[in-house]
């Protein structure tokens, strides 16, 4: 972040107000308030993982393909995992479709959940299973474990030949260079404990997450200078990440959802004719430097190396 003392001090307080300003129940439109309506930890680290994995498009086509999938799912999705056997209920899911994704792919990935439950408890049972307590960020171990989740058994649902991406594209690694911006959003939602993030895990620190990276934090992002990086992908996010850890190292993703809703609504003026004369950021900011990447979200839905 290239700023003085001065000016890292005031981006810290503003970036304070806006969290305080988001940080309650329903301030905008987002897959959160969906897994939040469950109460039960094992159904919300379900429906959360789910939520996340469909979380790319438009907002409102992202929130009624979670909801046609848990409407399947039933008034347990831990439960229903926990049963499922793929060639009783694999059809059940066939009717379902998000972009290019599947029923088959939902099908795959119910399948690899349970698989999951079935040798650690729980989705943070295997993935804390090959992570460092002590490392500074999720990065190893989220590599670990979507190549993890990857080698787990695919047959059963696609038989001998499976669809490309498929079941697969819900499982990024960082060091294919992607920002693996869902997989980050569902951790955050985890770790994370507050009026919008659940706190369901309990052996992730937040320090260690990496900020979920879509077209509206790489704006503000760099609208703010906190990377140096023009492209989006594993690097910008940590770099952001990296920066708001100066700010705050023991939360530094807590800014993440007020910076992405602030994007959303379109209140940065990087790169735009506007200018700043809307952004709630207004001083800290640099909104003439240039126009952001291409990546793109809804409430955290989609976009590149997601």
């Amino acid at each position: 972040m290239k700023a003085g003392a001065g000016s890292a001090a005031d981006l810290k307080r503003r970036l304070d107000i806006l969290y305080d300003q988001f940080n309650e129940t329903h301030s905008v439109s987002d897959p959160i308030w969906i897994v939040r309506r469950y109460q039960r930890r094992d159904d919300r680290e379900i429906v959360g993982f789910c939520a996340a994995a469909l979380a790319f498009g438009r907002v409102q086509s992202v929130l009624n393909s979670i909801e046609g999938l848990l409407k399947v799912m039933g008034p347990s999705p831990a439960a229903f995992v926990r049963a499922f056997e793929p060639s009783r209920d694999r059809q059940a899911l066939d009717h379902l479709v998000h972009r290019w994704t599947r029923g088959i792919d939902l099908a795959a990935l119910v399948w690899m959940l349970r698989q999951m439950i079935d040798r650690h408890g729980s989705i943070e049972g295997f993935f804390v299973a090959a992570a460092d307590p002590e490392a500074e960020t999720i990065e190893a171990a989220l590599d670990s474990f979507s190549r993890r989740a990857c080698a787990l058994d695919q047959k059963a649902v696609y038989g001998r030949t499976r669809r490309r991406p498929g079941v697969a594209y819900f499982f990024a690694r960082p060091s294919s260079g992607g920002a693996c911006k869902r997989l980050n959003l569902f951790l955050r939602w985890m770790v994370r404990d507050d009026r919008v993030d659940l706190g369901t895990w309990t052996r992730v620190k937040p320090a260690q997450l990496i900020v979920p990276l879509d077209t509206h934090v790489i704006r503000v992002g760099r609208c703010l200078r906190l990377t140096r990086y023009a492209s989006p992908g594993w690097r910008m996010a940590a770099d952001i990440t990296a920066s708001l850890r100066k700010l705050d190292p023991i939360d530094p993703v807590r800014y993440d959802f007020s910076l992405c809703h602030i994007g959303m609504m379109n209140a940065c003026g990087y790169g735009r004719k506007a200018g700043d004369t809307q952004c709630p950021l207004r001083g800290c900011c640099r909104p003439g430097a240039g126009r952001a990447g291409t990546a793109g979200r809804a409430g955290k839905a989609g976009g590149q190396g997601s």
